[in-house]
Order: structure tokens, then C-alpha cells, then sequence
């Protein structure tokens, strides 16, 4: 498979890494455009055997899956460069840019091209990345196969309607912050007691990452919390001093309020 990515930064450059090891492409099949002061960005790519050009153009006419990677304020000019190209019709563009309607990229593209909208997180750098998409109005089931292959080999990826794309944003986009907050509570929670301030992250890190795996294996969160919770014990004692103070509220506060951050910033940019 041809890809071509359009923007070269880090999501970039991991979602490269993670589809080349995963067999769906080979190194000279992915072509990458960078600004050309990026030479960081560039030597990345080239690193991979991959190609780092500095034109929009060329990725298009060298793919057949187009990714737009770029911040979402240049998706717009990025992709009236391109609109008018015979090599944009009848491709499939794939957006990972946060708060761009599919609307919007479909307004500026040629009215054969198909569009799929992508919410994929940071932890895609280490292919324990969490995406969500969705189908624009031309997307075909076999988009849909290829953008779910495509991010499986970063992670887990799942498809949604297009109006809970905010959700997945606050949710798994805007999570990795809140999870590195309550990493860095942990340890200092642990320092608080007297541990190390190396060895309680290290505790703190591991304990989340093996919590995680865990759930991930099958079960509810609530049942394996009461399995580490005996009577009277040490951790009935922590878990009812986060409850009165608000922990699990605070939690679900954080993802509605960056839920609602993104309408706000959606209506911005897709005016």
C-alpha cells in the first residue's frame, strides 16, 4: 500500500514506524511532505527508508492513501494546494487532525475523493496507541477495513458517528494527560512517605501500566478494585479519602470539560 502523509511530525513519523513493521507497507512506499526547516522531521523519515519531500503535490500523486498530519489550522491551505490535482480524485484521504469536520475536508477536496476523520492519541509512539474514526459521506466499507488495519498496527481503533468525535477527543486524545497526573500524584504521594523519588515513579509507572494490562485482559474496573480492597485495610482508607474528595467527579468533570472544549474550538475552526 502507498501512503502518503501530508505533514511530518512525530504522530506521523509513529504511525510510519508502526505500519512499516506491521507489513502494511514497505519503507519506499511512504513519502512524507516536511516544511523544509524541519531537517529533523526529514532525517526521521529517511531513517525509515521512507521519502521526505517538501511539496504537498508529489505526496498525493505518489499514494493511494493519503494521511493529512498537519495542525489543524493548515489543513485548509494545505489541501486547497492539492484540490485541483487529477491524482485527488478517487483516493482516500485519512485526517488526523483534532476538531476538523469531515464536512470541512470534504468541502475543499474534489467530489471523488473519500474521507475519513481519525482521533488517535500519543501513545501511538509506542503502538499502545487508543483511535476512534469515522466515515465521511463517499467512504466506502473497504475505507473503513483499510483506516482500521492501518491503526490497529499502532494500537486499538474503533469506529464511531462523527458527533461523538469529541468525546473520543477528551476521552483518549486528552487522556494521556490526565493519567500522567495521577502517575506523578502516586509518586509523590510516595515521597510524601519517605520512598525515593526515582523509586516511587518507577512504582507509580509500573503499577499503572500492569493495572491497565490487567483490565485490558477482560473485567470490570469496580470488581478488581474491590479484589485489592479488604476490610478495614490500608486501601479502603485511600480509596474513601479520594471519594470525599471528589476523585472519580473531578475525573469525569476533566472529560466533559475538554469535551466541551472541542466544540468550542470545532465551531472555530470549521466556520
Amino acid at each position: 500500500m502507498k501512503i502518503g502523509f501530508i505533514g511530518g511530525g512525530r504522530l506521523a513519523f509513529a504511525l510510519a514506524n508502526g505500519f512499516i513493521s506491521a507489513g502494511l507497507a514497505k519503507p519506499d512506499e511512504i513519502t512524507a511532505s516536511v516544511h523544509p526547516a524541519d531537517v529533523a522531521s526529514a532525517e526521521a523519515f529517511k531513517s525509515l527508508g521512507a521519502t521526505a519531500i517538501f511539496e504537498n503535490k508529489s505526496v498525493v500523486e505518489r499514494s493511494e492513501v493519503v494521511i493529512v498530519s498537519v495542525k489543524p489550522d493548515v489543513v485548509g491551505p494545505a489541501l486547497r494546494e492539492i484540490k485541483d490535482l487529477q491524482a485527488s480524485k478517487n483516493k482516500l484521504f485519512i485526517s488526523v487532525a483534532m476538531g476538523v469536520s469531515i464536512t470541512s475536508i470534504e468541502k475543499v477536496l474534489p467530489p471523488e475523493a473519500r474521507v475519513i476523520r481519525v482521533m488517535p492519541n500519543t501513545p501511538a509512539l509506542v503502538t499502545q496507541g487508543a483511535a476512534a474514526f469515522s466515515r465521511g459521506s463517499r467512504a466506502t466499507a473497504e475505507d473503513a477495513k483499510v483506516t482500521t488495519e492501518l491503526f490497529k498496527a499502532v494500537g486499538t481503533c474503533d469506529e464511531v458517528p462523527e458527533y461523538q468525535m469529541d468525546a473520543v477527543t477528551a476521552l483518549s486524545g486528552s487522556g494521556p494527560a490526565y493519567v500522567y497526573m495521577l502517575i506523578e500524584s502516586l509518586a509523590d504521594g510516595g515521597v510524601r512517605c519517605g520512598l525515593p523519588r526515582d523509586l516511587a515513579l518507577r512504582l507509580a509507572t509500573q503499577t499503572t501500566l500492569g493495572s491497565a494490562s490487567m483490565l485490558k485482559n477482560g473485567g470490570h474496573p469496580a470488581a478488581m478494585k474491590d479484589n485489592v480492597t479488604s476490610p478495614g485495610g490500608s486501601t479502603a482508607e485511600g480509596t474513601y479519602h479520594l471519594e470525599q474528595n471528589g476523585f472519580r467527579s473531578a475525573v469525569i468533570g476533566a472529560v466533559m470539560a475538554a469535551s466541551n472544549r472541542c466544540k468550542v474550538v470545532n465551531e472555530t475552526l470549521n466556520k
